[in-house]
């Protein structure tokens, strides 16, 4: 289980989130804020297509590949996934025509959850965010276990959030029996 944490504040609520889901449970973090991922560079129609990247994206993609199950973890910044998460699943249009990976049909194998954290009614405003990832999910053909969402703004309020510390716990409890 790899868990991969889109949070650009250090110990956000929503990796806190994520951490009480997996509290005693064995996994890789993959914190992407501590990564140099670079935005792509859309080369697919080019002459010679994508070119290699001198940065972290490769090493963390061969971590998500050696998971069944993964956790994307991301606040909701403007009523979508962080920058540093969408900057690594944006590059994903390059592992699919990197012949190293056999991205999409390894990543159709992966089960995968969503957790994210938003302060203004995410409930609601964070469904947009949900749905993109199931679109992602569907195109690559991954299966879309379950998604949490909490209500936290500041620093420690998912403390608060009874509804999402129970939910991470039922979770908790669902990847114990797992291991």
């Amino acid at each position: 289980m790899a868990a991969i944490i889109g949070s650009s504040r250090i110990d956000g609520n929503t990796q806190q989130l994520t951490e009480i889901a997996l509290e005693g449970i064995e996994y890789t973090p993959i914190i992407l804020k501590d990564k140099k991922i670079t935005p792509i560079d859309d080369l697919r129609h080019a002459d010679g297509g994508f070119q290699p990247v001198a940065d972290d994206y490769d090493e963390v993609i061969d971590k998500v590949l050696e998971h069944d199950i993964l956790i994307f973890s991301t606040p909701v910044y403007w009523y979508g996934m962080s920058g540093l998460m969408k900057n690594f699943v944006d590059r994903w249009s390059q592992s699919l025509r990197d012949s190293r990976f056999e991205f999409k049909k390894k990543m159709s194998q992966k089960k995968v959850y969503v957790v994210t954290c938003g302060g203004d009614q995410p409930k609601i405003k964070a469904l947009p965010l949900i749905q993109q990832f199931q679109h992602i999910f569907d195109f690559m053909g991954m299966s879309f276990a379950d998604y949490m969402i909490g209500t936290a703004n500041a620093p420690h309020d998912i403390e608060t959030d009874q509804q999402a510390v129970g939910d991470a716990r039922r979770w908790n409890q669902a990847f114990s029996s797992l291991q």
